[in-house]
């Protein structure tokens, strides 16, 4: 087990490029396998669970390997259409790869995914949507295998707009004799990435970022270059740590137009935030004001993966806010985490109104999933203090060394080793 140490007290003030993103990787690498030929993937960070991905994938027969800042993958070997049951419990995203598996072998087996503890998450939007498709499934002993066979190109309505069922049925029905329209579909940017990147390779595919996406079945893709879209998430974190240290901070290969709902919550709390192309700047105040109200929603609206961040920030705030979380049932976790640094948060349910005070100080707290660990970190940079954040290696899930990118804009901040910690203690 590693931990994060961050003394709290700078601002943070400078440059950084940020990085592309984990959730529009991850399922482009899934897709990878639509190919006999190579793929690369530039720009791509170096993160635990694009690791995990690289690994299932080499599991199946593919050859993964890095070369000057690329990923390469080779899936001419392909062989296997079985999940590995202990790599796919590793990461939620696993189940990206029922789709392309399907559309290569006909058949799959894969085992129910792991991830981040933050609600059920249930992958009943995938199966539906690719027994719509004529994919008859069976679940049996933890696994689920689906039988392709009979899958062929049609209509496909999902009750909620969900993110991985609609990027899952779209790679499905990719090579697909005829058109597959897929109603109610999610509609955040990493769909249209992934659109792009299959269109890159010869799909026909379109309707992303709309309601409906319409796919033209081909009969062969070929293998591309291509570079992920840099990641929203990763830039929000960082304008939100920038936001709690007072501090003016320019961020380049940011997704402005996707970040229009977080930049309207931080200029609510005072920030004064420019945006040119694809660079972000940040000025802000000595202490930010409380936001009203804010309410996770599916793209356009407020993402989920950056309520925690800014519950940190509310915490910290001058005033009141109220935050409602309608995405993930767990997603205040952290709360507890925050008010042992000083915060006054009340958490009921999907609300949690938070009672700004003056000083967060330093603690030991823990990260429980990927964006809560990444919250702590925001909070700590404003406590008065060192604090220390266990189970870091869930923030490394989605941001490459978090600490070099604060230390680079003026944090003090570091990675230490909390099992060696322990021992040295027992032997003292």
């Amino acid at each position: 087990m590693n931990a994060l140490r961050i003394r709290g007290g700078r601002r943070l003030t400078g440059e950084w490029t940020v990085h592309s993103a984990k959730n529009a990787v991850l399922p482009i690498m899934a897709a990878s396998i639509l190919t006999e030929e190579e793929t690369i993937l530039t720009g791509c960070p170096v993160l635990s669970d694009i690791g995990y991905m690289g690994d299932i994938l080499e599991t199946l027969g593919c050859r993964v390997w890095r070369q000057e800042g690329g990923i390469h993958i080779d899936p001419q070997g392909i062989c296997s259409y079985e999940m590995p049951d202990a790599l796919s419990k590793k990461i939620r995203s696993s189940i990206f790869l029922m789709g392309p598996i399907l559309a290569r072998f006909g058949k799959a087996a894969v085992t129910f995914p792991g991830g981040c503890e933050i609600g059920l998450r249930p992958i009943d939007l995938h199966l539906s949507g690719l027994r719509q498709l004529g994919v008859e499934i069976r679940e049996e002993g933890g696994m689920i295998y689906c039988d392709g066979s009979r899958m062929r190109a049609g209509s496909v309505h999902f009750d909620y707009p969900s993110v991985g069922a609609t990027e899952n049925v779209m790679m499905a029905a990719v090579l697909l004799r005829g058109r597959t329209v897929l109603h109610n579909v999610a509609r955040e940017p990493e769909i249209v990435d992934l659109q792009n990147f299959l269109c890159r390779m010869g799909a026909n595919i379109n309707g992303a970022g709309s309601h409906t996406i319409v796919v033209e079945g081909v009969k062969k893709l070929h293998g591309i270059a291509y570079q992920p879209m840099p990641d929203r998430i990763v830039a929000g974190t960082l304008l939100a740590a920038a936001a709690a240290t007072g501090g003016s901070i320019q961020l380049h290969h940011s997704p402005c137009q996707d970040l229009c709902a977080v930049f309207a919550k931080l200029r609510e709390m005072g920030c004064v935030i420019t945006e040119k192309e694809q660079t972000a700047c940040l000025h802000a105040p000595d202490r930010l004001n409380a936001f009203q109200l804010l309410q996770t929603q599916p793209h356009p609206g407020f993402p989920t993966d950056m309520q925690v961040q800014m519950l940190a920030l509310a915490a910290m705030a001058k005033g009141t806010s109220v935050v409602v979380e309608n995405v993930f049932e767990n997603r205040f976790t952290h709360a507890g985490d925050l008010n042992r640094m000083g915060a006054n948060i009340w958490v009921n349910g999907r609300t949690a109104v938070v009672k700004g005070v003056e000083r967060l100080y330093g603690a030991r707290v823990s990260a429980r999933d990927l964006r809560g660990g990444a919250a702590l970190a925001v909070a700590a940079l404003a406590a008065e203090g060192e604090t220390v954040i266990e189970h870091a290696e869930l923030i490394d899930r989605g941001y490459e060394r978090l600490e070099d990118m604060l230390c680079a804009l003026g944090a003090d901040a570091g990675r230490m080793d909390t099992g060696a910690e322990s021992a040295g203690r027992k032997t003292t």
